[in-house]
Order: structure tokens, then C-alpha cells, then sequence
């Protein structure tokens, strides 16, 4: 099989799609955008059954991997995927590939690792504060959140001039209700799923839970909407109830990365990212997102000075991922 210039695969895998591409040396940009395919998890039985057929498709092969799941992995060899059938451990995928090695990152780590990387148009600030300045001699630390099929969240430090990542299940973290809206949202999705998460709202799925519970809060019937049909019709606006939803996650969204900044220390900035982000990012842009993330009592005008930015490079899951890789072989990637 031929090798082509690059020989790490990268892949990253959420609850519904696995992407995969090849990272190359340019530490600038080592990710080779001409290598990525998408796969619907639900098409094959293992990660190893769709990577041998990603190698079919390009006519390409790697002698090693690094994979970005979203799950917790437990002691670096094995992850079960938050909303995913498949299983993984990094012996036996190295073994079925007949790879060197396989390395599995949680997704978070991943796409914080895509950070020192981003081009100034790889961004977009959600909010009047630019961008900041990476690196340097201070310590930073930066939390890094978005909605995809789940919840991801992670905090990226700089210390010592090194990047490091703190890998979290913060998405998994109990929801707190900071308006008489939000208590009324609580009361009704604790009656449905018991213990209520910030998931359960600020992912696809989440949408749908929002819908539901707004609906029933003003009392009107609710259609058998998916995630999809209500993303459409408040694009559209011919559904002030699908608006509404939109809008209310927007503003859950900005007070849940503002507590993060809070649990974390993430006072550098929060960087957003996610498969659901980039239909959100226009109601994020629309105020409600800020005016929560602002909104901490004691803390207001220090949240005030913490930017949000938007991550919009199309694939900063496989981008972090070859940072990683390079970082593996070796390669500086400070800037």
C-alpha cells in the first residue's frame, strides 16, 4: 500500500461520525487537508474495520495513529465512546492495523491542542475583546468547550514554556440554574433524566430536551421535532418556539463556559468549538451568550475582560491531533 509522504493516521471520533486524514512535517500546518473522509460510525462494526477502509479509499497507509475520542481515557489504552457503539483499546486497534504504535487523546485534548496553530481566520470573537496573544512569559490557561454530540470540555495551559491540557468530563457537570426560566427548564428535564448534566442541554440531542421543556413551560403542543427540524425553522424564524430554543441554548451556553472560566481559572479567554457551533454561531454573536457569560455577581467586570472566540477552522479535531503527533516526534510547537 503506498505510504505517501506522511505516516501518522489521525482520526476523531465522536458519537456519529469518525474522521480520519494523515498529518505530515510542516509544524506551521501539519495537517495534510487533501487526506480528510468522514464515516457514519453506525456503517461499520469497529474503529479498526472503518480505518482499513479509509485506507482503501485513499489508496494510502500509516504506520501509526493518534486518536481523538470523545471519552475519558482510562491509563492512555483504552476509551468507550461517550453515544458510540464502539469500544477501543490501543493494543489491540495497533495490533488489527499492524501499526508501531496507536495513541489514544481524549477529543478535548485534541482540539485544545489545535489552538497554538489557528490562523487569525481560523477564529471568530464572539464578543467586542480580539484574540490573545499565545505563548509568552506569563502563564496562561484557557478553557476550551463546545457541543457536538455531547459536551467537551477541557482547560489548555501554557506553563513553562509548554502547552498542556487538562482532560476533563466537564460536560458531564451538574447544570446550575441562574434564572427563574432556567429552574422551570431544570424542574422538567429532572422529572425526565433525574440527575440533570450541562449536556442534556448544550449538544444536538439538547435542542430537542429545550424544545420540550419550553413548549411545556408555555404550555403549547410540542411537534415531534428532531435537531435538525428545529435548527431549520429558527433559521427560517417559522417557529417562534424553535427561536426561542435557540436562543435559550445560546444563553445556557455563555453561562456554562462562564463557570468554567470560574472553576478553572480560565482567565486568558475560552476558545468554542464543536460540531453544533457553527449553525450556533450567529445567535452566539446576538448577545445572550456574553450578557451570561458576563453575569457572575462579584466577578462581572473580571469576566468582562475574558474573550470568547470561536473556533471556525473546518477540522481543528484532526488539527490537534497532528500537533500531537508532531509533538510526539519531537517538534517545537511553541510560537
Amino acid at each position: 500500500m503506498p505510504q505517501g509522504n506522511a505516516s501518522t493516521l489521525l482520526a476523531d471520533l465522536g458519537g456519529t461520525n469518525v474522521r480520519f486524514a494523515l498529518a505530515g512535517e510542516d509544524t506551521a500546518s501539519p495537517l495534510v487537508m487533501d487526506s480528510i473522509r468522514r464515516y457514519r460510525v453506525k456503517d461499520f462494526a469497529s474503529l479498526a474495520d472503518a480505518a482499513r477502509q479509509y485506507f482503501a479509499d485513499t489508496g494510502r497507509g500509516a504506520t501509526q495513529a493518534v486518536i481523538a475520542a470523545a471519552g475519558r481515557i482510562a491509563g492512555g489504552e483504552t476509551v468507550k465512546v461517550t453515544n458510540n457503539p464502539w469500544a477501543i483499546a490501543a493494543h489491540a486497534l495497533q495490533a488489527e492495523l499492524g501499526m508501531h504504535s496507536v495513541r489514544l487523546v481524549n477529543d478535548f485534548a485534541a482540539q485544545s491542542m489545535s489552538v497554538p496553530l489557528l490562523a487569525a481566520d481560523a477564529l471568530s470573537p464572539v464578543g467586542g475583546l480580539p484574540a490573545p496573544a499565545l505563548g509568552g512569559a506569563q502563564p496562561q490557561t484557557f478553557v476550551v468547550m463546545g457541543p457536538g454530540t455531547g459536551l467537551g470540555v477541557a482547560g489548555l495551559l501554557w506553563r513553562d514554556g509548554q502547552w498542556i491540557v487538562l482532560e476533563s468530563e466537564g460536560g458531564h457537570a451538574g447544570f446550575a440554574a441562574h434564572t427563574t426560566e432556567d429552574v422551570e427548564i431544570l424542574h422538567r428535564l429532572n422529572a425526565r433524566f433525574g440527575r440533570v448534566s450541562n449536556e442534556r442541554m448544550i449538544c444536538g440531542n439538547g435542542l430537542v430536551n429545550l424544545y420540550l421543556a419550553l413548549a411545556d413551560i408555555a404550555d403549547q403542543p410540542a411537534e415531534e421535532y428532531t435537531p435538525e427540524d428545529i435548527t431549520a425553522r429558527a433559521e427560517d424564524g417559522s417557529d417562534p418556539l424553535c427561536v426561542r430554543t435557540v436562543e435559550t441554548l445560546a444563553g445556557i451556553f455563555g453561562s456554562v463556559a462562564g463557570d468554567l472560566v470560574l472553576c478553572l481559572g480560565g482567565w486568558d479567554g475560552v476558545y468554542l468549538t464543536g460540531g453544533v457551533l457553527p449553525f450556533l454561531l450567529p445567535w452566539l454573536h446576538r448577545g445572550g451568550f456574553r450578557e451570561r457569560f458576563e453575569a457572575k455577581g462579584r466577578f462581572r467586570e473580571t469576566m468582562e475582560r475574558v474573550p470568547t472566540l470561536a473556533i471556525v477552522h473546518p477540522e481543528p479535531g484532526l488539527l490537534g491531533a497532528a500537533a500531537i503527533a508532531l509533538r510526539a516526534a519531537g517538534h517545537d510547537l511553541t510560537r
